[in-house]
């Protein structure tokens, strides 16, 4: 089946996403920082099976097609991002929806389970992090600067935000991000993690060179029942 396109307004902003699929079990992919659901989810929109699923990609807020407004990364972005998901997916008459969420939309993911379990039927996150170490903003600022990217990850987001909104924002998103570490114990939403009730699945790349393998340990230890 074709892959729609459209706008829809939630909370003051214009969100971007598209949909596939007739199946029962509605899904809402949750692209990572600076990604939407095109340059993060491309084969998940084509290939997903569309008898089984009804496929949702969003841009948050600043991201993709959901511009304006431009990005920016106040204390309780993830707290933003997942309100604004969970009212998309109502906004579209989804009653009941998994989540499958990348890196910062992991956390985003990890955040909306925790705090709307009744909409939630299953989550899946991969790269995601509970918490902001000293290590993990010494990682951060390696990718400040985003003429030093391998042009397989740059050039997407280029040829998405033009050259200028994409470094700014990257900047912004690593300054957003290790504020985190300021806080007790660098808590982004450790304190969520047991009220997820839903299954849970968490898949971790050994390889992942933006988040260390004990932060996937960490979430699995905190979600009771989760894989």
């Amino acid at each position: 089946t074709s892959i729609t396109s459209g706008k829809i307004q939630v909370n003051g902003v214009h969100l971007h996403y598209q949909q596939t699929g007739e199946g029962s079990h509605a899904v809402l992919l949750l692209p990572g920082m600076l990604g939407s659901g095109q340059t993060d989810f491309g084969p998940q929109l084509k290939s997903m099976n569309k008898q089984l699923f009804t496929v949702v990609a969003w841009d948050p807020r600043g991201y993709g097609k959901s511009i304006p407004p431009s990005r920016d990364f106040p204390p309780d972005f993830f707290e933003r991002d997942a309100k604004d998901a969970v009212d998309l997916m109502q906004a579209l008459k989804f009653k009941k929806f998994s989540l499958l969420g990348w890196s910062d939309g992991g956390i985003t993911a990890l955040v909306a389970a925790a705090k709307y379990p009744n909409l939630i039927h299953k989550l899946v996150v991969w790269g995601a992090n509970a918490s902001v170490t000293q290590e993990d903003v010494r990682i951060y600022n390696g990718i400040r600067d985003v003429s030093k990217w391998s042009e397989k990850v740059r050039k997407p987001l280029e040829e998405l935000y033009g050259h200028k909104y994409f470094a700014e924002t990257c900047e912004a998103w690593v300054d957003g991000i290790s504020r985190f570490a300021e806080n007790s114990d660098g808590n982004i939403c450790q304190q969520l993690l047991p009220d997820i009730k839903c299954p849970t699945f968490i898949i971790h790349g050994e390889k992942d060179p933006l988040v260390p393998q004990a932060h996937a340990e960490y979430i699995h230890k905190h979600i009771k029942g989760s894989r």
